[in-house]
C-alpha cells in the first residue's frame, strides 16, 4: 500500500490523502479506528472502569476474544502485511502497546504488585490475535476459545470463577 494507489483507488490526489493524514502511518490508524470499532473495542473505556477486578478481567478478554473473532480473516491478512511492511508494522506494534497498556492497568486493578509486568505482558500475549488465533484453528468454536483465555488469564492472577 503507498498513498500513491490509495489515492488512485480511491478517485483521489495523493495530496488530498497528505492533506486529510498527512501519513500513510496516519491512514492505517485511521483504518484501524474503524476496524477497532466495528470490532466492538469501544467497550474497553467500560471496561477499564468497572468496579470489580473480576469483571475488568472478564471484560478484558471478553472485548479481544470478540475482536479477533470478529473479522480473523482480515486481521491475519493485516498482521501478515505487517510483517513485510515497517509502516504497517509500526502501526501493529503501537496497537499491541495500547493493549500491553491496558494490561498493566487489569493487573494493578486485581492488586497485582509483585511481578505487575510478567504478569500483564502474559495477559497481553493471552489476548494477541497470534494466541487466539492459534487456538481457534484448533478448537474452531470462538466462544470455547474465549473461555479457554478467560480460565488461563484467571489462573494467572489465582482468581477462581464466580
Amino acid at each position: 500500500m503507498t498513498m500513491g494507489s490509495l489515492a488512485a483507488d480511491s478517485g483521489v490526489t495523493r495530496q488530498t490523502i497528505h492533506n486529510l493524514f498527512g501519513t500513510k502511518s496516519a491512514v492505517l490508524d485511521a483504518l484501524f479506528d474503524v476496524i477497532a470499532i466495528d470490532g466492538g473495542m469501544e467497550k474497553m473505556r467500560e471496561i477499564m472502569t468497572q468496579p470489580s477486578p473480576q469483571a475488568m478481567l472478564q471484560g478484558y478478554v471478553d472485548v479481544f476474544s470478540r475482536f479477533w473473532a470478529s473479522n480473523r480473516l482480515l486481521i491475519r491478512r493485516i498482521h501478515g502485511i505487517g510483517a513485510i511492511d515497517p509502516e504497517f508494522g509500526a502501526v501493529i506494534q503501537a496497537r499491541n502497546q495500547r493493549r500491553f497498556t491496558a494490561a498493566l492497568r487489569v493487573a494493578g486493578r486485581i492488586g497485582e504488585r509483585e511481578n505487575l509486568e510478567e504478569k500483564a505482558a502474559a495477559l497481553a500475549a493471552l489476548t494477541s490475535f497470534e494466541f487466539f488465533d492459534a487456538v481457534t484453528e484448533s478448537l474452531p468454536d470462538e466462544q470455547r476459545v474465549a473461555r479457554i483465555i478467560l480460565e488461563m488469564a484467571r489462573k494467572l492472577f489465582a482468581i477462581s470463577p464466580k
